[in-house]
């Protein structure tokens, strides 16, 4: 009986892999022509980053795609890069490159399985169904060693999903949690079933802030696949460009970014525009999972109360009710998403560190950090905006 022989590889570019051999990893539920859970990790997403130069050379995000293959077939990969620096990752280890450099070693480079730019949960360690026991193992361990056998100074996992999470603990990875606000459907039959779940006060402050952000003096439009045209992109660039210029100094993606997922991913995208005299002054741009919104970039040229609430938060459960969706991801931090029915829940992280004696230093910390990020949500969740009981709600 011949022995199975299993190989990890690295890919620079997924021009050298299939879309449809990718995908069988990264999204096999979406065979039926279903969506994806995650888009994020599609062929047709990742390639638009490298495509547009927002990875790749000079970006501080070197594409380094990791596969599996058992017996010559591809069974696992997963979207991998060797990072010059700690943006783009939401996930902040700034102190522990400081930590790290002020005592002699060279934190950077790093290598990171992420998507980059995006604070969104999803599988990193990508499998065909039937051996995700086997490829995860193997993506694991190979992209371990490879980590220590470049002499490289840590790997991280970031935004993984809480099975891959668990598994990566008992493995020996370090497990980091920390938190951002998602929207839950309860079963909502309409948005104003959704206001009816919370407090009369919250109730009333947001029907407060939809009045007056629809009152700016124009129109609020939702579009998706053929809706979308390639002059929305022209608009929602320079809104992108000036949040992306505040927030982070420079904006992680490149125009061309846009007109390529424009070709390629219209139907995973959902754009809300406000709009005056058919100009667009504020705009909005998610993502849609198969159960799942993801609101991604805001931007404006023009302030207006209340209009980043209502164009980010309002419409994205407004589409996700209509749409029956389970959840809407807001992204990263933002305690005000609180009131607005956006609940704390817990994400996760996985971290290899070289060194043993910086690594049992880390692993401390994870576990103050870990108690803390628990505190923290359960203190929130008891703010939160919701009737405590039925029979305490005003009519």
């Amino acid at each position: 009986m011949t022995e199975a022989t299993l190989e990890i590889s690295l890919l620079d570019s997924l021009a050298a892999i299939d879309e449809q051999v990718w995908d069988a990893c990264a999204c096999p539920e979406a065979s039926d022509g279903g969506r994806p859970f995650d888009p994020f990790t599609t062929h047709r997403f990742l390639f638009a980053l490298e495509q547009s130069g927002s990875v790749g050379p000079g970006t501080g995000w070197e594409p380094r795609y990791l596969n599996a293959k058992l017996d010559g077939q591809i069974i696992g990969v997963a979207p991998l890069y060797a990072k010059g620096h700690s943006q783009g990752e939401y996930i902040f280890d700034h102190s522990w490159a400081h930590a790290y450099e002020r005592a002699g070693g060279q934190y950077y480079p790093k290598l990171q399985i992420a998507v980059p730019f995006t604070p969104a949960t999803g599988r990193r360690f990508l499998t065909r169904p039937g051996f995700e026991q086997v490829g995860l193992s193997a993506l694991v361990q190979g992209v371990v060693k490879l980590t220590a056998n470049n002499g490289l100074s840590s790997l991280h996992i970031t935004f993984c999903a809480p099975e891959e999470a668990e598994l990566g603990r008992e493995m020996g990875l370090l497990h980091r949690t920390s938190q951002q606000f998602h929207w839950i459907n309860h079963d909502y039959a309409d948005f104003d079933a959704f206001l009816a779940a919370l407090s009369s006060r919250k109730r009333k402050n947001i029907r407060k802030e939809r009045k007056m952000a629809q009152s700016f003096g124009g129109e609020i439009i939702a579009l998706s696949g053929q809706q979308i045209e390639p002059t929305h992109w022209d608009a929602f660039w320079d809104f992108y460009q000036d949040t992306g210029a505040r927030k982070w100094g420079t904006p992680y993606l490149t125009r061309e970014f846009f007109d390529i997922v424009h070709e390629t991913m219209r139907d995973d995208m959902l754009l809300v525009l406000a709009e005056r005299d058919g100009v667009p002054v504020a705009g909005a741009l998610n993502f849609i999972g198969r159960d799942t919104l993801f609101g991604r970039y805001w931007g404006a040229s023009e302030h207006h109360p209340c209009l980043h609430f209502e164009l980010c938060y309002y419409q994205a459960i407004d589409y996700a009710i209509r749409h029956g969706m389970q959840r809407v991801e807001a992204g990263a931090q933002g305690e005000h998403k609180l009131a607005r029915g956006y609940m704390p829940v817990t994400t996760h992280s996985l971290h290899w560190i070289a060194d043993s004696g910086f690594e049992q230093a880390v692993r401390e910390y994870l576990q103050a950090e870990a108690n803390a990020v628990d505190e923290e949500i359960e203190i929130l969740t008891s703010y939160g905006p919701f009737r405590k009981t039925a029979s305490s709600a005003d009519p």
